[in-house]
């Protein structure tokens, strides 16, 4: 797998708790606009609620494509979201799409703006699936969670309109945090309207803390300050702070119960509990991106990296 100028292996630090399949991360962004308190991209990113576009990105992306085989899954973005506010005019994530996908490449587009809808006649021409995260449907909540981002209603009807158009859609669930989200009444209100727009996949997670991140959401929320204790007594994975295993896995449970009912498939994104994803799919919902094909393999994560499968360990 090439490293390329801004074709990147995602997760490079090897993380054993992630069973992405292998894929690359594109990010046309530094930085996001979105300004989520719990983003982790602050721990690593100079300016991280500033969002400014890669210098040369499409020429080097172009690069990087002719050293590439097609069939390659392709993860924008990981980092800094592809529908960030400067994308309305600079359309840079556009341009990364049709050349991503004329080259024959597997497209899995995660964001938490319903921009992405603009572009749903470049994504219906290629292997590509869209995730959206959507945390709460109480729009005050997530004013105050996530200030520069599209309220939880316009980003389901996005969800819905991409579903239209024939485009798998995957919900992501996370982060679910302690005192805020994590209610039954809370989670099914999502999922209900997710099963509604049509989605056929969700992945959720808790939230894993990070000093900083900790630090902005106790600002403003000061009546969560409890939940840091929880966090002093959950686990440690490298720099970020867990729940408990115990707590994480009951309300993870409650997601995929719901989740289900609904008649939707599941996954858990780096929470080291496989055994609660469904059968046969990626956790991220990248198998969606197979469209019009028979997956043979029992494993769509599993076999082949050129051949078109991930090769990663998804459950």
């Amino acid at each position: 797998m090439i490293e390329g100028r801004v074709l990147r292996r995602f997760d490079p630090w090897h993380g054993s708790l992630c069973t992405c399949p292998t894929k690359y991360s594109l990010s046309p962004y530094t930085g996001c606009g979105h300004s989520c308190l719990y983003c982790y991209i602050s721990a690593y990113i100079r300016d991280p609620f500033r969002p400014r576009p890669k210098k040369d990105f499409l020429r080097n992306l172009s690069k990087d494509l002719t050293r590439v085989k097609p069939g390659q899954l392709v993860s924008m973005s990981n980092s800094s979201d592809p529908y960030t506010p400067p994308e309305e005019e600079l359309m840079l994530s556009r341009s990364a799409l049709k050349l991503l996908l004329n080259a024959g490449m597997r497209v899995l587009v995660v964001t938490k703006s319903d921009l992405v809808v603009r572009d749903i006649d470049v994504l219906s021409k290629g292997n590509s699936a869209v995730s959206i995260t959507v945390t709460t449907m109480d729009e005050g909540l997530a004013s105050r969670l996530e200030p520069g981002a599209p309220s939880p209603e316009m980003r389901m009807k996005a969800l819905e309109k991409v579903s239209s158009a024939g485009i798998p859609t995957i919900l992501r669930l996370d982060p679910i945090i302690p005192g805020l989200n994590d209610s039954k009444d809370s989670i099914s209100e999502v999922i209900d309207r997710a099963r509604e727009a049509g989605v056929k996949h969700v992945v959720s997670s808790t939230y894993k803390a990070r000093a900083d991140s900790l630090r902005r959401l106790l600002s403003s929320f000061p009546e969560l300050e409890s939940v840091r204790d929880l966090y002093r007594r959950g686990e440690r994975v490298g720099s970020y702070m867990y729940l408990p295993r115990s707590m994480r896995k009951a309300i993870l449970g409650r997601v995929r119960s719901l989740v289900l009912e609904a008649g939707m498939t599941f996954a858990v994104c780096r929470e080291g509990m496989p055994e609660l994803n469904s059968v046969g799919v990626c956790c991220d919902g990248s198998h969606l991106t197979f469209r019009g094909k028979l997956l043979l393999a029992p494993d769509p994560c599993g076999s082949d990296e050129i051949g078109g499968f991930g090769g990663g360990n998804c459950v």
